[in-house]
């Protein structure tokens, strides 16, 4: 543990010193930010969408976070060879692959709450400078505790995402690793149509193809829900919960699969 720890610490100081990251965060920032502005234009939606921009903003610059680090966690140590210096110590490469992750979820925390703590301000402000009047119109306060619970689910989302990232890095370059990513992430948003495939084709082959598909792919879809929080409709406890679930037991089935694949390569 105390050497995974290290290694998570080392992935969060690197992360930090990435000026890319800040260009990242400080943009989502802005947008967010600028949100309160283009609300202004639509009378009576503004803290809508103020809402949903600023957690789409925080989701997709989010995203950009967890796999453009992601994927380098690993091929980047094989390209620049200090691959040879890491497992030369007394680190075992279950360790490095843990401590990576744990690393990259750290700093996916402190940017994620940099871009809510952001978004709550603007809508803060919102709160503050509007009359009660005007409030009453609002179908949810504008600084809306439900807003939090939209936060969390996307942030088990990126962390799985990052798993997805640092899985494909263990056997493939860069680029690969994040057309992979990406188009898994694209796929799991649409994932529920695999179920329904059989509904649209003749062939039983196909149907039974994409019902496995279905359930070997990620479902990301369940982690999206800014516009039952936009429209100020409630997200079960329970629901969030069994969400995280799925994602904390696919997180373990790809770190396992990364850790089984990372321990078979020959770096001699």
């Amino acid at each position: 543990m105390f050497v995974i720890s290290r290694i998570a610490a080392q992935v969060f100081k690197e992360s930090v010193r990435d000026k890319v990251l800040y260009n990242l965060v400080l943009f989502a920032v802005l947008l967010i930010s600028a949100s309160y502005l283009i609300g202004q234009l639509t009378a009576g939606q503004d803290v809508k969408i103020i809402k949903d921009l600023g957690l789409a903003a925080t989701q997709i610059f989010g995203l950009f976070i967890a796999v453009f680090i992601g994927i380098g966690l690993v091929s980047k140590e094989v390209e620049r060879r200090s691959i040879y210096g890491l497992l030369s110590k007394p680190v075992r490469r279950h360790e490095l692959i843990l401590g990576k992750y744990a690393g990259l979820v750290l700093t996916l925390a402190v940017n994620v709450s940099v871009m809510a703590v952001a978004l709550l301000a603007v809508l803060g402000y919102m709160s503050w400078v509007e009359s009660e009047e005007f409030r009453k119109g609002w179908e949810a306060p504008a600084a809306d505790p439900a807003m939090l619970v939209a936060i969390l689910l996307i942030f088990v989302q990126l962390t799985l995402v990052t798993a997805i990232a640092l899985f494909f890095s263990t056997f493939s370059g860069p680029m690969l690793s994040a057309v992979l990513t990406f188009g898994l992430y694209v796929v799991g948003h649409f994932n529920a149509d695999l179920r329904n495939f059989e509904n649209v084709v003749d062939s039983p082959v196909a149907a039974t193809l994409a019902r496995s598909l279905y359930y070997l792919l990620p479902n990301l879809a369940p982690f999206d829900v800014k516009a039952q929080v936009v429209h100020a409709h409630s997200v079960p406890v329970g629901y969030v919960l069994l969400t995280a679930g799925y994602a904390a037991a696919y997180i373990c089935a790809l770190l396992l699969a990364a850790t089984f694949i990372f321990s078979k390569r020959d770096f001699k």
